[in-house]
């Protein structure tokens, strides 16, 4: 997928991925993972998230990671929130005491650039992304953390064949394949919520499933 795209979806508020709350399952679950609140936490295609609100209000400096720029300043605007901007590499960051939010490409990202995150939260980098992307992008982040790493990914599965991605259904065993190699994964939750999603009811999708996941390190 180009850039292009998601700019378009930014510049036309097509962003139904975009929650009015906190996700309920970072709500129920991270406070299990027992992550220390000075702990930085790598929050890829993060847009404008509340997610990252309630992670810093758990004490977590949040490194938040979007290509579109209209996504990261509407996020700082609508929280009245003032960020220093400066130009690092091939980004643009944002920042305050709680929050960096690198403005990019999130495979021009080094380890170097976030240095020290011992935690992750993916509500809707992975499946934002398809299959050849998946791959790279799961490759890529498991160089950029901290060997002593914990977080969660949440996925969405469904019969692709039904209605185009994104979001793209990532099923159990392909999360496994991109993820178990290097970290453990443990399903914490699956649920079937097509009766909450009217864009894929209308789609004729018969089922869809959501699975949240623990991940840490080896």
């Amino acid at each position: 997928m180009q850039p292009e795209f998601w700019y378009k979806k930014w510049d036309s508020n097509q962003i139904g991925f975009h929650q009015s709350e906190a996700n309920p399952y970072l709500q129920r679950y991270w406070p299990e993972l027992a992550i220390a609140p000075s702990a930085r936490v790598l929050v890829p295609l993060c847009g404008k998230s509340l997610d990252l609100l309630w992670l810093a209000g758990q004490g977590h400096q949040v490194i938040g990671v979007e290509l579109a720029e209209k996504a990261v300043e509407e996020f700082f605007s609508e929280h009245q929130l003032q960020p220093q901007i400066s130009e690092q590499g091939a980004f643009k960051v944002y920042r305050t005491v709680a929050f960096e939010l690198w403005c990019g490409d999130f495979f021009a990202l080094t380890a170097e650039d976030v240095a020290g995150c011992t935690a992750l939260y993916d509500r809707a980098a992975l499946i934002a992304l398809p299959d050849a992307m998946r791959q790279r992008y799961a490759a890529h982040l498991q160089q950029l953390l901290a060997p002593e790493m914990k977080g969660l990914v949440i996925t969405l599965d469904y019969d692709q064949t039904q209605i185009p991605g994104p979001p793209f259904a990532v099923n159990d065993d392909e999360a496994q394949r991109l993820l178990g190699q290097g970290w453990q994964l443990e399903k914490l939750e699956e649920r079937d919520i097509l009766a909450e999603s009217p864009k894929f009811l209308q789609g004729g999708v018969e089922w869809l499933v959501e699975r949240v996941y623990r991940v840490s390190s080896r």
